[in-house]
C-alpha cells in the first residue's frame, strides 16, 4: 500500500480491504494467470479513485461493505485501462514493476484488460446499486476510452490545439475521477446538489492531476527531460507544455526537429530549451493552476463534515506539486 494515505489510518485500513475483494475477485484456477496479474494488483499505487469514492460516500449514509465493493470495481476499471494503455505504449514498467506486456505478450496483456474489465461488471451486479449509477459509471468508462481514442488519432499532429488537448485528458483521466465522486455521493443518498459538487471537484481535480503530470516531465533543466516526456515524443504524444510552445514558434523550430525520423538525445535536448523558450511550461502551469483554483472553490462549496477536510488536505497535496 502506497504512504499517500499516511496520515489517514481509517482510509489506509479501508483501502486495505477494498485490495482484498480486488485479490479475491481476480484470483482464478490458472496459475500462469495468478501470476501474471499478482503484481499488478500489488504494485502499491495511491488508489486515488476509490479512495475518492469512499470519501464522498461518508458525505451520505456510508455503507462500508457496499463502498468497498464498489471502490475495488472502480479501482479494477482502473487498473484494466493501464493494461491496456501498456500495451498501446509498449511500457516496459509500471509503478516499478515490469508490465504485464512485457513480460508476457501483448496479447496475454489484451486478455488480462478485458477480463478485469468483465469482473468490474460481475461485481457491480452483486449489491443493489441504482440503474442510474450503473448507467454513469458505464458511460465514464466510454469516455476513457473515447480519450484514448482521440490521444492516438493525435499523433504526430504538430497543429494540435488546446481545445483537442482538453478533450483528451477530459476523458482519459478527470472522466474516472470525477465518476468516483458523484457514484460515491449517489450510493451513499446524498442530494443531487451535493453529489454535482463532488462531481465536479472530481472534474477539477482530475484535469489539474493530468496537466501537473505533463508538466512534470519537462524538468526545469533545459538540459533534461524525463523519460516519459521523452518517450511520448518519440511516439508522437504532444502534451501541453509543448502544444503551447509549438504555437509560439513562429519559425517552426520545434517543428522542423519533430520531422527528424528518428529524435536523438540532442534533438530532444533542444526541443526542452524550446519549450522552455516559448513559455510552454510557464502557460501550462497558469492552467494547471486554474483548474487547482477551480478545485479548491468546489471544495469550499461542500457542506461541513470531516471528509471536506480530508479531501481538501489530499487535493493539497495532489497538485501542489512541484512542476
Amino acid at each position: 500500500m502506497s504512504k499517500f494515505w499516511e496520515d489517514y489510518p481509517d482510509i489506509t485500513e479501508e483501502l486495505e480491504d477494498i485490495t482484498g475483494i480486488i485479490v479475491k475477485n481476480v484470483k482464478s484456477s490458472e496459475k500462469e494467470f495468478d501470476e501474471a496479474i499478482s503484481p499488478l494488483v500489488n504494485a502499491g499505487g495511491k488508489m486515488l479513485r476509490p479512495a475518492f469514492l469512499l470519501l464522498s460516500a461518508k458525505f451520505g449514509e456510508y455503507d462500508k461493505d457496499k463502498m468497498h465493493n464498489l471502490g475495488a470495481a472502480i479501482e479494477m476499471m482502473h487498473m484494466a485501462t493501464l493494461v491496456h494503455d501498456d500495451v498501446v505504449d509498449e511500457s516496459k514498467l509500471r509503478r516499478g514493476v515490469e508490465t504485464v506486456q512485457h513480460k508476457y505478450s501483448k496479447e496475454y496483456a489484451v486478455y488480462i484488460g478485458d477480463f478485469l474489465f468483465c469482473q468490474c461488471f460481475i461485481m457491480l451486479s452483486g449489491f443493489d446499486y441504482s440503474t442510474e449509477n450503473l448507467r454513469d459509471i458505464s458511460k465514464a468508462i466510454s469516455k476513457i476510452c473515447m480519450g484514448e481514442i482521440r490521444q492516438y488519432n493525435m499523433r504526430y499532429l504538430k497543429n494540435t490545439s488546446l481545445r483537442k488537448y482538453i478533450k483528451v485528458i477530459s476523458g482519459k483521466t478527470a472522466a474516472l475521477f470525477s465518476i468516483s465522486f458523484y457514484t460515491g455521493a449517489k450510493e451513499s443518498k446524498c442530494d443531487e446538489k451535493t453529489s454535482k459538487l463532488l462531481g465536479r471537484v472530481g472534474y477539477y481535480i482530475g484535469m489539474a492531476f493530468q496537466i501537473i503530470d505533463d508538466l512534470l516531465d519537462y524538468s526545469g533543466d533545459s538540459y533534461k527531460l524525463g523519460k516519459n516526456a521523452q518517450s511520448d515524443l518519440i511516439k508522437g504524444y504532444y502534451t501541453l507544455p509543448l502544444i503551447y510552445a509549438m504555437a509560439e514558434d513562429r519559425e517552426n523550430r520545434i517543428s522542423t526537429i519533430l520531422d527528424n525520423s528518428s529524435l536523438n538525445n540532442e534533438d530532444i535536448k533542444e526541443i526542452n530549451i524550446l519549450v522552455n523558450e516559448f513559455k510552454g511550461i510557464e502557460k501550462a502551469q497558469n492552467l494547471a493552476n486554474m483548474y487547482t483554483k477551480k478545485a479548491f472553490d468546489y471544495i469550499e462549496k461542500l457542506p461541513e463534515c470531516e471528509s471536506k477536510q480530508v479531501i481538501k488536505h489530499v487535493a493539497q497535496k495532489l497538485l501542489n506539486r512541484n512542476f
